[in-house]
Formats: C-alpha cells, sequence, structure tokens
C-alpha cells in the first residue's frame, strides 16, 4: 500500500504563501487521485481540494478556491498544494489522500491512505 509524507507547513503572515507537498511511495501513484484536507483544533477534518490521476481535473472548496492551487508531478510520484493570500482561519494541520476513486470525492471515507499531517500557522 503506498505511502503518504507531506512537508512544507510552517509559521507564515496573513497575505504570504507557502507550497505543500505530498511524497508518494510505490508505483501505481497516477492511478490515484489525491486531496487536501485540514484539521483547525476543535474542528472536524475538511476538504481543501483534490486533483484527478492525471492532473486534468482539479476541485476546489469554496473557502480556499481562487487562493490555492493543486497540483502534481507524476514522474515524481508528488502532489502540491500552493497555498497564497493566506489567511489566520487557514490555521490547521493539513493532510494529503490517496483515492482509487476516478470521480470527485469530499468525504474522507472515500480516500484510501493518508499521511500524517503538516502544520500550516497563519499568523494575523
Amino acid at each position: 500500500q503506498a505511502q503518504l509524507v507531506e512537508s512544507g507547513g510552517g509559521l507564515v503572515q496573513a497575505g504570504g504563501s507557502l507550497r505543500l507537498s505530498c511524497a508518494a511511495s510505490g508505483r501505481t501513484f497516477s492511478s490515484y487521485a489525491m486531496g487536501w484536507f485540514r484539521q483547525a483544533p476543535g474542528k472536524e477534518r475538511e476538504f481543501v481540494a483534490r486533483i484527478s490521476g492525471s492532473g486534468s481535473n482539479t476541485y476546489y472548496a469554496e473557502s480556499v478556491k481562487g487562493r490555492f492551487g493543486i497540483s502534481r508531478d507524476n514522474a515524481k510520484n508528488t502532489v502540491y498544494l500552493q497555498m497564497n493570500s493566506l489567511k489566520p482561519e487557514d490555521t490547521a494541520v493539513y493532510f494529503c489522500a490517496a483515492s482509487r476513486r476516478g470521480y470527485v470525492v469530499v468525504k474522507m471515507v472515500d480516500y484510501d491512505v493518508w499521511g500524517q499531517g503538516t502544520q500550516v500557522t497563519v499568523s494575523s
């Protein structure tokens, strides 16, 4: 089973940018759709963005649309989340996840493999 490792989190001021990376092990990376979720303290984990296996289709939560961009490099088995115009409410642990489903899914139960998460803190 594939393993996922996130990196790139940190502390940034409001209005700043960060790029998260998620490196996957295994030979079938391109067959998985990839998603990013986040979980703020005391809140449930929520969907952020999703990209198809080929990278041709993306889908975003309304709260991040126009500010965040998801992309992937299948040659490097890596998916990225570019986060711009960050707000304090974006503060959370960010998780990447892999899904075998070939259609847009936003629920945690539809993702099969999860990373350990990386902390993003946005100061005001």
